[in-house]
């Protein structure tokens, strides 16, 4: 029997990436599982390649009423929501001389306004269920600060962080458990081929050099712990931060 048997997952930005890395290994391991995404036609292509235990709703996560609308449907195909994985997240590099409202809000919005409307409209489902486990990607940049222009999307990673652990501890005796995962550096398409974005690249190789590894983490790396966090092997884990980081934000010198 595979970990998630049985299971009702929701993935957002579930089309490529990590968070498709995570929808084919929960469906590997039992669970039936709803990708969301702005990318529709890759959605639809993995969800195709998945099966029927699989399906892809187009989700800009920013919005309520798609959230509402997403669970619905779910609990209607699927059954009631055990496990919430909040993956969908933009990155942002800008002086905040240069940065305008619009840009910082947006970040925000994505990164952390989703979160939070992800957490409140599943709950109704999930606490129809015996346990459920809600798994807040966040990040490194949740752990420390930095000069390179990130503070829109630090802002937003510590904010995760943060509302992890108080909604962890608002819901611990009702059987729901909420942890966040924080990754360095991952090796994915995005990150490995960016033409359009040089400096990305750049600011990766740098980074690179402080990772005590000396290499970032395959996609199916992060997708093992954000595993376990989904599953009842950490049915004692909740409202903690894990970090996989190859020992970046242990390196007090890096």
């Amino acid at each position: 029997m595979g970990r998630l048997e049985g299971k009702v997952a929701i993935i957002t930005g579930g089309a490529r990436g990590q968070g498709a890395t995570h929808a084919r290994v929960f469906i590997n391991e039992g669970a039936m599982v709803a990708i969301t995404d702005i990318l529709i036609e890759e959605g639809k292509k993995l969800a195709e390649e998945l099966g029927p235990n699989a399906k892809f709703y187009p989700h800009d996560v920013t919005k309520l009423i798609e959230w509402q609308t997403i669970i619905s449907d779910v609990e209607e195909t699927f059954g009631h929501v055990n496990i919430l994985v909040n993956n969908a997240g933009i990155g942002f590099k800008k002086s905040i001389l240069d940065m305008t409202e619009k840009e910082y809000r947006k970040v925000i919005d994505v990164n952390q306004v989703s979160v939070f409307l992800g957490m409140k409209t599943v709950l109704p489902s999930m606490l129809k269920t015996t346990n459920g486990s809600i798994v807040n990607v966040s990040s490194i940049a949740g752990l420390l600060g930095s000069k390179d222009g990130s503070v829109a999307y630090d802002a937003s990673k510590f904010a995760v962080r943060g509302m992890t652990k108080s909604i962890a501890l608002e819901l611990a005796h009702k059987g729901v458990r909420v942890n966040s995962v924080h990754p360095g550096i991952i090796f994915t398409p995005m990150t490995l081929t960016n033409d359009e974005k040089p400096h990305v690249v750049e600011s990766i190789g740098k980074l690179l050099t402080h990772v005590p590894m000396q290499r970032g983490a395959t996609p199916d790396e992060v997708t093992k712990l954000v595993l376990f966090l989904a599953s009842d092997d950490s049915s004692y884990s909740t409202g903690s931060e894990f970090v996989i980081d190859g020992g970046l934000t242990a390196n007090r010198y890096g």
